[in-house]
């Protein structure tokens, strides 16, 4: 009787000393293409605005960062099947997303999508047909180049943004649309090789942390981190340095 209680204490202690160590840590996603939101720095591992944010917002809860690099349009579904708590990978907040996760509160404001061609390339946006338009698939930029030109162009999907670009500067697709930080660091990269043009495109909302909608006390409990961290200035301090933006959140 004595060994029966005492391994039913030892087993209920392993039980509540597990859900602690999992209470403490955070599994992010990244997706480790999208500068200077996340990318690959020159030793392989995740870094950019969403890195730091994140890894700066686990401090504030007292939460260890664990980062796991996955391709967008996985995201996700591999959120919902629990393979990581949180997506951090520059994704919009959209009410068809809505549909399958939640949102924390943003943390970087809504940004025009932007179109980017090579610096020869003429295109007529009020006429235009027959043109190959290259976007990452899984983004709001792909649903909505798919509304508005599909119909006399076609939408060429990447399964990663920088490929779109290589697709670009080879002539494969004659521009491309994407969130316009992106936009502006691979025309920063390229010289003078790429320019913009075309419009403005306002798609989607600000920037937000993808939860499962059924964890509700982490969402609470990242919110809180987030609003600390936009009180102090933190956020701020990142948007500025990556996007040389803002302020925004702290006046």
């Amino acid at each position: 009787m004595f060994k029966k209680a005492l391994l039913s204490v030892l087993l209920g202690a392993a039980l509540v000393s597990g859900s602690v160590l999992a209470e403490d840590k955070l599994r992010i996603a990244s997706e480790g293409a999208y500068a200077p939101y996340n990318y690959l720095d020159d030793n392989g591992k995740l870094a950019g605005f969403e890195i730091d944010l994140g890894n700066a917002l686990c401090e504030q809860v007292k939460m260890k960062c664990e980062w796991v690099t996955n391709a967008f349009d996985a995201m996700i579904p591999n959120l919902i099947a629990g393979n990581y708590d949180a997506i951090m990978a520059g994704m919009s907040i959209t009410d068809e997303r809505k549909k399958t996760i939640t949102f924390s509160d943003e943390y970087k404001p809504v940004d025009p999508s932007l179109y980017v061609t090579t610096k020869d390339t003429k295109l007529d946006f009020e006429k235009l047909e027959g043109k190959n338009i290259g976007v990452q698939s899984g983004t709001i930029q792909a649903k909505f180049a798919e509304e508005k030109w599909g119909a006399k162009n076609k939408i060429k999907a990447f399964e990663k943004p920088d490929q779109s670009i290589a697709d670009l500067s080879a002539g494969n697709v004659d521009m491309v649309l994407a969130d316009g930080e992106f936009i502006r660091t691979m025309i920063k990269g390229a010289g003078d090789a790429l320019v913009l043009a075309g419009p403005e495109e306002m798609i989607g909302g600000g920037i937000g942390i993808g939860l499962r909608q059924n964890d509700k006390e982490l969402l609470e409990k990242l919110n809180g981190g987030l609003k600390a961290l936009k009180e102090s200035g933190k956020v701020d301090e990142l948007i500025k340095k990556y996007f040389d933006a803002g302020p925004f959140y702290k006046k």
